[in-house]
């Protein structure tokens, strides 16, 4: 099938698929319900505010998946490493409209025992999805590991933690110190915190920038794990579109390691986030890794349709004096290349945006 027939969000879709298979992703299909109970035990873990839920037949109640995380963790297992690629519609309620809300994503999953490799890996799969969608892109990557070892030499509790994250996701530095001066955090560790999360750009500067306030072991091996990250994807040719920015931020309950989130040209918003979530697979009971990240097809309705400039490739004309098998001839030759074409009467009406086009009518000009 021609990727030219396809809609704009279905030949993204075809694209990113094409790109997972290549590197031994196989496909993951999973239904629209699910237990309520899997998602009321992992709501944190949740985006967006609210799961649809309804009974089924025996009183049961189910939910519209609002994730598919959730039901690659559960229905796998510790045995085989999972490597998983999936397109599916989550439903969720929007939190701006508080309406029901049917979101297309697509999105890969890496879960077992994982090394340098396999984090490099997803990390380049989701450049290669962002480069698939525009040529116009750049990832941005934080680690939690260090901010939870700043954050662990405070000792604050988990509602400073979390208070903190929230405005240091937003690069809130005034309310940030505003916050550590009202909860008695020292000068030193204050500024600690603020250089690290003002820390964003170029990777190799970032790095030579946070080198020496990672001391604690658990901070210096996040240090190594981004050290190695910024090697593979210069040599490899990524340097130029990733960048390190630790205001990057997921929720430290589940997530425990690199964590990125995606951007091209024109939307305003992440279209791509994922990272490392060991945690959330404790917390189900599991023992392996993961690593996995999601593209929200819905932002990317907009984009394309802007980049979109034209219906068809070519625009043939004809009235009753053309010859039929000729043009049927001229038609499969072009649709043969590749290309798309509308054939039209020229007395028809519709507006139709198109590349070039053929005039097969008796004024016309043949090819």
């Amino acid at each position: 099938m021609s990727e030219n027939i396809l809609k704009s969000e279905e030949r993204v879709a075809f694209a990113l698929r094409t790109i997972y298979r290549k590197y031994g992703y196989l496909p993951y299909k999973m239904s629209k319900f699910e237990a309520y109970d899997l998602y009321v035990a992992n709501k944190e873990f949740l985006v967006g505010d609210g799961v649809i839920t309804f009974n089924d037949t025996d009183g049961k109640l189910l939910a519209l998946k609002p994730d598919v995380t959730l039901s690659i963790i559960k229905n796998g297992n510790d045995s085989e490493k999972q490597k998983v690629y999936y397109h599916e519609n989550v439903y969720r309620i929007s939190g701006e409209t508080k309406q029901f809300k049917e979101i297309p994503q697509v999105g890969v999953e890496c879960i077992g025992k994982l090394g340098a490799y396999d984090i490099y890996e997803t990390v380049k799969l989701a450049m290669e999805s962002l480069r698939a969608i525009s040529e116009h892109f750049v990832l941005d990557i934080s680690h939690i590991g260090i901010l939870a070892s700043v954050l662990e030499e405070i000792g604050l509790g988990e509602e400073f933690n979390r208070e903190t994250m929230r405005l240091l996701s937003e690069k809130n530095v005034h309310e940030t110190r505003a916050l550590c001066e009202r909860r008695g955090v020292t000068q030193a560790e204050t500024d600690k915190l603020l250089t690290i999360v003002g820390s964003y750009g170029n990777m190799r500067a970032v790095l030579q920038k946070i080198q020496p306030l990672c001391q604690t072991p658990k901070a210096q091996e996040a240090y190594k794990e981004l050290a190695v990250l910024c090697d593979l994807l210069e040599k490899n040719g990524y340097g130029d579109n990733a960048r390190f920015d630790f205001s990057v931020i997921n929720d430290m309950k589940y997530y425990n390691g690199i964590v990125f989130k995606g951007f091209i040209d024109g939307v305003c918003e992440g279209v791509l986030s994922g990272g490392r979530y060991d945690k959330l697979l404790q917390s189900m009971g599991r023992k392996s890794n993961a690593i996995g990240f999601a593209v929200y097809l819905d932002l990317l309705e907009g984009f394309q349709k802007r980049k979109t400039e034209y219906d068809v490739d070519a625009l043939v004309l004809y009235d009753e004096s053309t010859d039929t098998a000729m043009l049927a001839q001229q038609i499969d030759a072009l649709t043969k290349s590749g290309e798309s074409v509308r054939a039209q009467q020229e007395k028809e009406t519709g507006k139709v945006r198109f590349k070039k086009i053929f005039d097969f009518t008796a004024k016309g000009e043949k090819l």
